[in-house]
């Protein structure tokens, strides 16, 4: 069996190092924001994940679209890993982001446009999840949720714009009319979404590695029964 690569632990350990480093700028260089408090550096951990959602989401329409092309399970296999992630990191999105209303909105919930689509968002890639697990032929399978997971990025463009195309409560984070953020919470913030970018790429790659082995795996065990 080729040697593994250590690339993604090494993504791991800096991104955790990276991440430790980021929480002086959250605490100590970001400013404290006069109407929110404390409660709003929860910010710097919600806009992230919700960055890196969105990613992964557009790594799963990729590696359907080049499956669908070329038949390749690396692939299908890419995109099922890139998906479990954004999966994750959508549904934590949206628990800070409830935890961010309560404080900032009073309400755990509203049916903002951003909101909305967020949640729509998560259910439809849930639901691609779950038919990855479902007993049907290997070939089948990967071909359905190919197109299913080029059909579903449709609402990922509508997540990022909703806020404007629509009438929406959802803070700008970075403004282009006024508003936005102060110079130290942004740079903040960017630096919270590299470290962040360091953790999502050593979970999708550790996933993908671990679905390739399992796929290796299965075709050993059918060859020894055929043999």
């Amino acid at each position: 069996m080729p040697k593994c690569s250590a690339l993604p632990q090494i993504l791991a350990l800096l991104g955790g190092v990276a991440f430790a480093a980021c929480q002086w700028l959250v605490f100590a260089y970001a400013p404290e924001e006069v109407t929110l408090g404390l409660a709003q550096k929860i910010f710097y951990i919600h806009l992230p994940m919700s960055w890196w959602a969105l990613v992964s989401f557009f790594v799963v329409f990729g590696a359907s679209v080049a499956y669908l092309w070329r038949r390749n399970p690396a692939a299908d296999r890419l995109a099922a890993a890139a998906a479990e992630v954004g999966v994750l990191l959508g549904g934590l999105a949206l628990v800070t982001g409830m935890l961010w209303a309560r404080r900032s909105w009073g309400v755990w919930w509203t049916w903002d446009p951003r909101l909305t689509t967020t949640l729509i968002m998560w259910f439809v890639y849930a639901g691609y999840l779950v038919l990855r697990g479902l007993d049907l032929p290997p070939q089948r399978r990967n071909t359905v949720c190919a197109v299913v997971g080029v059909v579903a990025f449709l609402d990922v463009p509508l997540v990022f714009m909703s806020a404007r195309i629509w009438r929406s409560i959802h803070p700008a984070v970075f403004g282009s009319k006024g508003g936005g953020l102060e110079p130290e919470m942004r740079i903040t913030v960017i630096a919270c979404v590299a470290c962040f970018g360091l953790l999502w790429a050593a979970l999708v790659w550790l996933r993908k590695r671990q679905l390739d082995l399992r796929d290796r795996l299965d075709a050993l065990a059918q060859n020894r029964l055929n043999a």
